[in-house]
């Protein structure tokens, strides 16, 4: 257990003090007591009755007075609980074509809205990552339960360069994984992509957002088999037409259109599903999230608990002292 504010313990350096200043009460008491009881005025108590029994509303009041010093010190401790969760990777595809505009007002701009879309529908305890991909590829924002920072990462993506679906992928798993994965170069080249392991992240979600426009040699699909074997699904959401249009790069006029094919094969691979980007189709792919049960370890703030265990301790110590003395102090 940590204090986020320990200076608030010096206040326990109060409890000697009202221990001394009660001791010197009861002493006073007693002696008025015993002066009335001279006088014939009162019946004093056995000394088997105060023996302990005067003294546990006090000590009561005593811890309940040290439980609020210390909820009041801000502790914090670390509590595993069980939580229904998900990790999910947008993937969004940043090369040159997606400035096409056969999407309007442009496929990026679609793009950005779907994805802006998927993360306010989902729930805190889905952690959302973001990873943008071109030629090359890297993590944005990692998964995390902070939506508005997923929402900042995409509202940053720019364009440019060629398109490697693959390389999106291999980085999406990145961000599942936590770490940067080692992955032969040689096997993704042979036919056994189905048998490379990297562990296994059952549960987790790829949502490549892209116009499946491949630019790479990679296949984007033998990446997919991997993930597969990882346990992670991928669901590929397009932009784009079919029909195409042409875009300005460096002053040459180049043709693009979207290629809905290899985005179905990838996600057909990993049992996901293709849908054009709708509104309907992110709904789809919200719901198809797969939350389950794992236990979460967090750093957590427990001031509210010490403060609750005060309030309980101090209400039991005045219940005590109205059945045993027929007042509160």
């Amino acid at each position: 257990m940590t204090l986020g504010a320990p200076w608030w313990l010096l206040g326990l350096l109060a409890l000697p003090v009202v221990t001394v200043i009660y001791v010197r009460a009861r002493r006073r008491r007693r002696q008025r007591s015993g002066a009335l009881a001279a006088q014939g005025l009162v019946v004093t108590g056995t000394a088997s009755e105060t023996k302990w029994r005067d003294h546990l509303p006090f000590a009561l009041f005593l811890l309940a007075l040290a439980l609020l010093v210390v909820a009041a010190a801000r502790p914090t401790a670390t509590i595993s609980t069980v939580r229904r969760q998900a990790t999910v990777v947008l993937a969004m595809d940043v090369s040159n074509s997606m400035a096409a505009t056969d999407a309007k007002p442009s496929r990026i701009a679609v793009a950005k809205s779907a994805a802006r879309a998927f993360v306010n529908d989902q729930p805190s305890t889905v952690r959302i990552g973001v990873v943008a991909f071109g030629s090359g590829s890297t993590i944005v924002q990692p998964p995390t339960s902070d939506h508005g920072a997923d929402l900042s990462a995409i509202s940053r993506l720019s364009l440019g360069g060629g398109t490697s679906l693959s390389a999106g992928i291999l980085s999406a798993l990145d961000a599942i994984a936590g770490k940067t994965l080692k992955i032969n170069a040689t096997d993704l080249n042979q036919d056994n992509s189905g048998e490379i392991n990297i562990g296994y992240f059952g549960g987790a979600t790829i949502v490549l957002i892209s116009d499946g426009e491949n630019t790479n040699q990679s296949s984007p699909v033998t990446m997919a088999r991997v993930a597969s074997t990882a346990g992670v699904r991928i669901q590929t959401l397009g932009v784009g037409t079919t029909a195409g249009t042409t875009i300005k790069v460096d002053g040459f006029t180049i043709a693009t259109a979207a290629d809905p094919t290899t985005l179905e094969n990838v996600s057909s691979v990993t049992n996901g599903s293709y849908q054009r980007v709708s509104s309907s189709a992110i709904s789809d792919v919200a719901k198809s999230i797969n939350l389950h049960f794992s236990v979460v370890s967090e750093h957590t703030e427990i001031s509210a608990l010490f403060a609750l265990g005060a309030a309980l301790v101090l209400v039991l110590g005045t219940l005590v002292s109205l059945a045993w003395s027929g007042r509160v102090v």
